[in-house]
């Protein structure tokens, strides 16, 4: 399988917005593009998904051991020609000090040859240290490639190619000018999400003719090609058959969803039913109910304007519909959320309001201990799980002694030690998990709703007969 890494010298190279443009232009000259996002991120892979025309995987060697991460890669690569991995940070960055969980070691375990993306603004004959310290840094990762990003003009770009080659012998594979047309909105977690803007498809075929003009493809391409063979893709996953039904919140609101846990929950035997929070006024008809992570406090007066979803969703989970939601759709679930200045009202599940912060709450990768208040069966009491968690809002008011489905060993959560309110059939957090990362909680959600039908409808059959014994 063709396939490559897009990394960088540090973040904010511009490498996200470069790594979309390839997407989109190699798409556009009909190479079928698998893209992969490093590292713990939903709204990367919505860019990249969409320049793709394909569903964005993230690859976490933090999260997932050796054999989640290989099986992620390997599924993602049925019916395509060329994968493309965009790393997070700097090459060597990471948690670890060894660097084994950076973008070079991915780079090393999955063959990956690199191409760095690199900020050219302010240099000049300096870029060719750089790049050799990263050659001599680790010598097992190959630098296959160096695309010069924000570059100032014809003679600047001259400059740059003529230190690369003198220095370094690494290939030049394209300049990229300095062009405001391919800015991507920002704000608190990073850029703005595609289901935001109206114009995103636009946006990112803008950027792919731009990337595309000047970048050289087929050289670009011929480094895919150069990393050869290892990695056939994997059978396609089994499902079971789809016995129960899931609403999942899919809108503007609450957009956070890892594609593999999708399709975990569908293999499991789910079927999603798609609701939008901001203007539907009723849920599907459904055993469960998944409210993802997004943005509810830039829509937080569409959100309060429907009552109707509101209290439908308030009902539903009171009634015991058993549910998931993590961190927006906590904040959704609880009385109101609060951001600057304003308060909105919410469906008003969780007796505590979400307000927002200026700063982050919690932020970055989180360590779990089951309580026996978790509800869905597998681990058990003690076991331990991985997540992460970027959040600007805390909860205020909660009730000191609300039942928690985890005890946090490191990170956030809702207070700093506990994470998962559980009331009634729901399970609502701060934290993200992963299925593949460990926790497997999307067949054991699935088993959990099941569980709940079928005592349900036990329980209906009961009182159906004892009604008709009492006539």
């Amino acid at each position: 399988m063709d396939r490559l890494l897009v990394s960088a010298a540090h973040k904010s190279s511009g490498k996200t917005t470069v790594a979309v443009g390839l997407c989109a232009a190699l798409a556009a000259g009909g190479t079928r593009v698998q893209p992969y996002k490093k590292g713990p991120d939903y709204i990367d892979p919505m860019w990249l998904g969409r320049a793709a025309g394909r569903p964005c995987l993230n690859l976490d060697p933090y999260l997932m051991d050796d054999a989640a991460l290989v099986r992620c890669f390997r599924q993602g690569l049925q019916g395509a020609q060329l994968a493309l991995v965009e790393g997070n940070k700097g090459l060597h960055d990471g948690m670890a000090l060894d660097g084994s969980n950076s973008n070079a070691a991915l780079a090393r375990r999955l063959g990956l040859p690199v191409v760095l993306v690199l900020d050219a603004r302010g240099m000049t004959r300096g870029i060719a240290p750089l790049v050799l310290g990263y050659q001599a840094f680790d010598p097992q990762v190959r630098i296959a490639g160096v695309i010069l990003n924000r570059v100032g003009g014809p003679r600047h770009e001259g400059k740059l190619r003529a230190a690369l080659e003198h220095y370094t012998g690494i290939p030049v594979l394209g300049a990229i000018g300095e062009d405001a047309r391919l800015a991507l909105d920002e704000r608190h977690l990073g850029l703005v999400s595609c289901p935001e803007l109206g114009d995103a498809e636009a946006r990112v075929q803008r950027i792919g003719r731009i990337v595309g003009a000047q970048v050289d493809l087929p050289a670009l391409r011929a480094v895919a090609a150069s990393a050869g063979g290892g990695f056939e893709p994997a059978p396609a996953l089994a499902h079971a058959a789809s016995d129960v039904r899931i609403a999942i919140a899919r809108d503007r609101a609450f957009s956070f969803y890892y594609a593999d846990d999708l399709a975990a929950l569908e293999a499991a035997g789910a079927q999603l039913l798609p609701f939008d929070t901001l203007r539907d006024t009723r849920l599907p008809a459904a055993d469960g109910l998944f409210i993802g992570g997004g943005f509810p406090e830039t829509c937080m007066s569409e959100l309060e304007a429907n009552v109707a979803m509101r209290s439908a969703v308030r009902e539903a989970i009171e009634d015991g519909l058993p549910a998931y939601a993590e961190c927006g759709g906590l904040m959704y679930l609880a009385r109101s959320i609060e951001w600057m200045g304003r308060s909105a009202r919410m469906a008003g599940v969780i007796p505590a309001e979400a307000v927002m912060q200026p700063r982050p709450v919690g932020r970055g990768y989180v360590h779990l201990r089951e309580t026996a208040a978790l509800p869905w069966p597998g681990g058990g009491a003690g076991a331990k799980v991985r997540g992460h968690e970027f959040h600007h809002s805390r909860l205020e008011g909660l009730p000191a002694g609300i039942a928690c489905a985890w005890e946090v060993q490191r990170g956030h959560g809702i207070d700093g030690s506990r994470d998962g309110v559980r009331l009634h059939n729901l399970v609502a957090s701060y934290t993200h998990l992963r299925s593949a990362a460990g926790s497997g909680w999307a067949p054991r959600f699935v088993a959990y709703v099941r569980a709940c039908r079928a005592r349900r409808q036990a329980a209906s059959a009961q009182e159906a007969l004892a009604q008709a014994v009492g006539t």
